[in-house]
């Protein structure tokens, strides 16, 4: 019996040349892609504003400094807590009112003049009476102040909470 003959086959595989990217199609690619990350950042952005501003504020106080006894603040007074950025006023009626230590012209610390009965400003000579009400411009604005709490005899100002104010009203007093 004869042998089968074979035939030997050599296929040469060879490799499928890539597309050689040309220039222009380069171009497009890079101009997609950076179109597309600029529309994730313009999202992106709009997204921050849209979602962004104050949180709620709640009633709970934020930063409590306790400033004394009811009863060591006299009527028609003020005293200074430089640690706590405000000075304690007690109205003549015995109100209480935490006025911020910074001038609303330019911020400023302001100092208080026991035998004028004012707030000075060194900066721009704004003055300010007992309550934070403008005497002398250029300030154009009353004192920010701070909350103030009486609990059980105790005064207590919120130094967290600085609200901003054009004047003086009465009920931004606390009274014991």
């Amino acid at each position: 019996m004869k042998k089968p003959q074979y035939k030997k086959v050599t296929k040469i595989i060879q490799p499928v040349p890539a597309d050689p990217i040309n220039r222009r199609d380069f171009f497009n690619k890079a101009w997609k892609g950076l179109g597309i990350l600029a529309a994730i950042e313009v999202l992106g952005m709009f997204t921050g504003f849209m979602f962004s501003g104050k949180p709620k504020s709640s009633s709970a106080p934020k930063q409590l400094l306790e400033a004394g006894p009811v009863d060591s603040f006299a009527p028609d007074t003020v005293s200074a807590f430089m640690g706590g950025r405000f000075y304690l006023a007690r109205q003549q009626d015995g109100g209480f009112i935490a006025l911020s230590l910074r001038c609303t012209h330019l911020g400023c610390s302001i100092a208080w003049e026991e035998e004028q009965k004012r707030f000075i400003c060194p900066c721009h000579s704004s003055a300010f009476d007992i309550s934070g009400e403008v005497l002398n411009p250029p300030a154009a604005r009353a004192l920010n102040y701070y909350p103030v709490l009486i609990e059980n005899g105790m005064v207590k100002v919120d130094i967290g909470t600085l609200i901003e104010r054009n004047t003086f009203r009465k009920d931004q007093l606390q009274y014991a």
